[in-house]
This record gives structure tokens, C-alpha cells and sequence, in this order.
């Protein structure tokens, strides 16, 4: 991204976030914020807390304690649909496509919360529905082409393969017209080739869509690529906090991944 497209407003704020299971401590006081249109990494070793932040963000969990403000407005006790409906999408470190339903149908679906349609009005096929339904059709096509799966449209998710998946993923995550993209892991179990393709990807859509990119990746290399700022958790605790050159080069990073000497 270049710096002109980036902005120091921020549009997601968290604030001494804390999330316990008992007596562990996945999230402990965590604070940083995200600004308009930026890309942000979320790194650190396996088990520092990661996705549990991004379920946290996105309501799958209630914090323990703290404040998540997007554009001003708390988020925290909101319900994923209505956090969903406000802006913020994601992907899942393991794929949750609908499996037998086609490509095309796991966007249309995605799609649906931005109608006005109900039960009634599609049952009888009368206005808003038939004219919802094109324009819907052709999002999701517009989609598909976007992520290059438009030659296999009609294929069942389960069916495509693994990266195709992550695409399709994707793909059906802006189907939500978000502002904020969360990206839970996306090359994991890619090639590096794949890695290289997803990288411009992602800057790719973050351009087209004027997104807030927050994405959680173990292949540090891809992150340090395309990031404008990382963040680092360790046992639930932020670490680090600022560009990938000062974040790489840091004494407590180098310490949570390689181990003190």
C-alpha cells in the first residue's frame, strides 16, 4: 500500500482487552489501535492469543474486561451477525465453507445480509426479492472472477482445491461489504508460490476496496512484506508494537520465537 493511501485514524481501538478461560489468561491487557485503510499484522508464537483476539473482535467471545471501539462505537457485547452487519468480516484458520453447497452459493449467501428480502416476499417472488436476486447472482459472480474461480462457479466448495478454498474464503468474506477484513492464517498450507500470489492479493483488494487489512500469519516473511505495522503477542501479552523493521529487530521478538539464550 502506498503511503498516501494510508490515514492515522484510526477505525478500530482496543483497550486493555482481557480474555480469561478460568485461570489461564489468553488476551491480557491488550492495547493498540488500527488506522484507516492500513495493513496490521498480528504475530507471535502458537498459543499467544492470536485468534482469540479475532474472536474476541468479532463477537464469537465476550471479553473478560477492556473496550473494543470501531468508528467510535463499542463493540463489546455486540452478537457476530450484528458486528458482521456493521463492517467487519473474517476468514478461519480452518476453512468453514459450506461444503456442499457451489462456490457461487457460499457468496450469495454471504450477500444476503446487505437485502431487504425476507421469507415472505422471496416465497411469492414479489419486489424487493426477484430484482435482489440478480443483483445479489452477479455480486457473487463479480466476486468469483476477483479471486479467479469463475470457471468453477458451479462446483461444490468441498470439491475445489485447498488454495481455490482459501480464495472462495474470501471471497465470501467481501461479500460482506466490510471495512475491516480479518485474515485468520491465510497461507497456511500454501506453496511459495501460492504465498507470493496471495501476498499481491491481498494488497490487490486492499486497494480495490479501500480495507482495513488485520491478518494473523505464521510465515513472518509474508507478513513483513506487505504489512504497514505488526503487533506481536506473546502469552497473551502485546510485545511489540510499530513497522516490521523496528518489529524485526526487536530484543523481546527475537526472544519469544528463537528462546533466550
Amino acid at each position: 500500500m502506498t503511503p498516501a493511501a494510508l490515514t492515522h485514524t484510526p477505525i478500530l481501538e482496543i483497550s486493555h482487552l482481557t480474555r480469561s478461560f478460568g485461570g489461564l489468561i489468553a488476551v491480557n491487557k491488550v492495547s493498540f489501535a488500527v488506522n484507516q485503510s492500513e495493513i496490521f499484522g498480528l504475530i507471535g508464537p502458537n498459543g499467544a492469543g492470536k485468534t482469540t483476539l479475532f474472536n474476541l473482535i468479532t463477537g464469537l467471545l465476550q471479553p473478560s474486561s477492556g473496550q473494543l471501539i470501531y468508528q467510535g462505537k463499542q463493540l463489546t457485547k455486540l452478537r457476530p451477525h450484528n458486528i458482521a452487519a456493521k463492517g467487519i468480516a473474517r476468514t478461519f484458520q480452518n476453512i468453514r465453507l459450506f461444503g456442499e453447497l457451489s462456490a457461487l452459493e457460499n457468496i450469495i449467501i454471504a450477500r444476503h445480509i446487505h437485502t431487504n428480502s425476507n421469507v415472505f416476499t422471496g416465497v411469492l417472488n414479489i419486489p424487493p426479492a426477484p430484482s435482489e436476486e440478480q443483483k445479489t447472482k452477479c455480486k457473487a459472480l463479480e466476486l468469483l472472477e476477483l479471486v479467479g474461480l469463475s470457471n468453477r462457479a458451479s462446483e461444490k466448495a468441498r470439491n475445489l482445491p485447498y488454495g481455490d478454498q482459501r480464495r472462495l474464503e474470501i471471497a465470501r468474506a467481501l461479500a460482506l461489504q466490510p471495512q475491516i477484513l480479518l485474515l485468520d492464517e491465510p497461507a497456511a498450507g500454501m506453496n511459495p508460490n501460492e504465498k507470493n500470489t496471495l501476498s499481491k492479493f491481498i494488497r490487490q483488494i486492499g486497494n480495490t476496496f479501500n480495507l482495513t487489512i488485520i491478518i494473523i500469519e505464521h510465515h513472518v516473511p509474508l507478513v513483513m512484506d506487505i504489512c504497514d505495522r505488526i503487533a506481536v503477542l506473546d502469552f497473551g501479552q502485546l510485545i511489540a508494537l510499530g513497522h516490521p523493521t523496528e518489529v524485526r529487530t526487536n530484543p523481546a521478538v527475537i526472544e519469544a520465537y528463537l528462546g533466550a539464550e
